[in-house]
């Protein structure tokens, strides 16, 4: 492995390298003779102009709108780092642009905005609608992240997802979908340990709920201790989870928990901690680069655990990777209008279906040949595996149509499989 200070120099010069960043845009049109120039600007472009303007929805025909979605931040939030800025988060927008192209052959315009208001970045959203197909909210920070999505969707006639918030709900959503069944447990009846307050924390609280958990099963531990009726400190959002309970601290909720969320710190659950954990518990530990508790020592304790991290280097990786290209391909190929609490189930499911089907040779190519099969250490799909595609991008399409938010009609699923794929082969 290789040391911190020869990471940071290859991973600088990476980034800085000729030609700089890692993004650009490039032609789709040829621009090889003063002809083509003609089209391309002055004066052919006149005319699509001129259609636009009498049917704004010909901006899908006649540029790339369709395909384009604008990852948008203000650098309060930035992957493990916090408020940085807008300027020092944009690798990272640049980053995530990479894998919308690789993963699904999305377009996309990285926007760093320099405000911490939130009435100032909503306007400044909103004002960009005519650019884009979707808006992708990044690394904004909680609570105000809250107010700005929810602000976006109902003003927006274009799909508005902030996925550190809803990407993280939906993966995690699949892998529990499968830790459950492997051991057996009533969704219903399990005890949930959220380690974290957060954006992705709220969000997930949410959506687990509909698999079947308990809202009032849910309990989530901040800075401060256990969200309870003695907390005098807590935001609105957080009032929505306050619990009857006198345990105040982690250690002590976590006694008999069935499950435990970490969305926060690295190295603040013990062993101890989840030897205390009911028969065949399930952890996710997501804090990145270092989750909660490290994989080797939560299974040093309790063999009967599934566990899954945000590392690629230990099994069951819960990855946002599995979820955004995909969610906004079949949002944007029915031209949604939003991506509504059903698209985000739809992934979910088909991820954890995916999970279970047999695994093919190309996808174990993509790990040094190592063979996954459904159970414990595979319960979600790995990043590499191609037929997520084929799988969410139709299941949120679909679902699109049923939600009454697709704008243009779905061509059916046999149909877009083969088109997704001359995506792939691009």
């Amino acid at each position: 492995m290789a040391s911190q200070s020869t990471e940071k120099e290859e991973a600088l010069k990476y980034h800085s390298d000729y030609p700089k960043g890692k993004t650009s845009v490039v032609s789709t049109k040829a621009t090889s003779n003063s002809h083509d120039l003609s089209l391309a600007y002055t004066p052919g472009v006149a005319y699509p102009c001129l259609e636009i303007q009498k049917d704004k929805d010909l901006s899908y025909q006649y540029t790339n709108r369709g395909n384009l979605v604008g990852i948008i931040t203000n650098g309060t939030a930035v992957l493990g780092l916090g408020d940085i800025g807008a300027a020092s988060g944009k690798p990272v927008m640049e980053g995530k642009a990479v894998l919308f192209k690789k993963f699904a052959g999305i377009d996309v315009f990285d926007i760093e905005l320099d405000t911490k208001n939130p009435e100032e970045f909503i306007r400044a959203v909103k004002l960009m609608e005519p650019t884009f197909g979707g808006i992708n909210l990044e690394d904004i920070k909680a609570p105000e992240c809250f107010h700005i999505e929810q602000t976006l969707i109902d003003t927006m006639d274009i799909p508005v997802f902030h996925d550190d918030q809803h990407g993280t709900s939906i993966i995690v959503t699949a892998a529990l979908i499968n830790a459950l069944y492997l051991n057996g447990k009533n969704p219903s009846k399990i005890k949930v340990v959220i380690s974290g307050a957060g954006a992705a924390a709220v969000a997930i609280a949410y959506m687990i709920c509909n698999i079947g958990i308990q809202m009032n099963n849910i309990f989530l531990v901040d800075s401060k201790g256990v969200i309870n009726h003695k907390r005098t400190d807590l935001n609105e959002i957080k009032k929505q989870f306050i619990r009857n309970t006198d345990k105040s601290t982690l250690d002590e909720i976590m006694e008999e928990a069935d499950l435990l969320i970490g969305v926060s710190n690295k190295d603040i659950v013990s062993k101890s901690m989840v030897k205390k954990m009911s028969k065949d518990p399930i952890i996710f530990a997501l804090s990145n680069p270092d989750p909660e508790i490290s994989y080797d020592d939560a299974i040093s304790v309790r063999n009967d655990l599934i566990m899954g991290t945000g590392r690629s280097d230990f099994p069951n990786q819960v990855n946002n990777l599995l979820g955004f290209p995909y969610i906004f391909r079949g949002a944007l190929d029915v031209r949604s209008r939003q991506i509504t609490l059903e698209m985000r189930l739809a992934a979910a499911y088909a991820l954890a279906e995916l999970a279970r089907e047999p695994v093919p040779d190309e996808v174990a190519k993509a790990y040094f040949g190592e063979k996954f099969h459904f159970g414990k250490d595979y319960i979600i799909p790995k990043p590499f595996d191609k037929r997520a595609l084929f799988k969410v991008a139709p299941a949120v399409a679909e679902a699109a149509v049923n939600s009454k938010v697709a704008r243009i009609p779905y061509i059916g699923r046999e149909k877009y499989i083969q088109e997704l794929k001359k995506i792939q082969r691009e």
